[in-house]
């Protein structure tokens, strides 16, 4: 695990996608959320071009880094490079985590999405800095989702693995506890905040939901 920043790989985890909530600018959501007190971002953009995404990922990185914030990319190692995010999110078909490494250097942070218990002891083997396991709920931003787990399917990778594990997958603020005792040590977010009214006070109530006790895994 990367030792400079164990304490941001717990907790509250936003995922910025435009296609969510189009007309909502990023860089407002990831300003509003960081002022609200959220530390750990990821940029996702599956559909646009090399070059749109590298304009968009930038100016994100740039406020991120202006907030202080951690800002990861999701699925691609080239744009994370580009952009000199804090690291990559990678997909079951993205390139694989030895690969990964290499181009992205020993201090940048590596997450794996995992679905289900085969995947969860395969990506630990490969000592990622953490790993997303879902979806829990049923996903309010994507419609070509793996199964749903649901709270069973946590509680059941919880003692696969060591690794800081954020929960994703339609969590709502009610659900946030529930979540947390099951065996996450956070859980990651997408339309619950991009669509919300009033971003600051919702990332204050996911925050309030949280235990203290959410703390790094080490």
């Amino acid at each position: 695990m990367n030792a400079a920043r164990p304490h941001f790989l717990s907790g509250l985890y936003i995922i910025l996608d435009p296609s969510v909530c189009p007309a909502r600018p990023l860089i407002e959501v990831l300003t509003a959320a960081a002022e609200a007190g959220a530390s750990l971002f990821q940029f996702r953009n599956k559909t646009a071009s090399m070059k749109e995404a590298y304009v968009e990922a930038l100016a994100l990185r740039q406020a991120a880094a202006k907030a202080g914030v951690l800002f990861i990319v999701n699925d691609r190692c080239d744009l994370a490079v580009a952009v000199d995010a804090d690291g990559v999110h990678l997909g079951q078909g993205d390139l694989p985590l030895n690969l990964a490494r290499k181009m992205m250097g020993p201090d940048k942070l590596i997450g794996i999405s995992t679905h289900n218990p085969d995947q969860v002891r395969e990506a630990t083997a490969g000592k990622p800095d953490y790993l997303g396991f879902g979806p829990i709920f049923k996903p309010g931003s994507k419609q070509d989702h793996d199964p749903v787990v649901e709270l069973e399917g946590l509680r059941a990778m919880r003692s696969l693995t060591s690794l800081p594990v954020f929960a994703i997958g339609g969590i709502q603020i009610d659900q946030v506890e529930e979540v947390m005792n099951a065996g996450a040590n956070g859980v990651a977010v997408i339309s619950a905040i991009l669509k919300a009214a009033n971003i600051r006070h919702v990332v204050r109530e996911f925050l309030a939901r949280i235990p203290a006790a959410a703390s790094p895994v080490s």
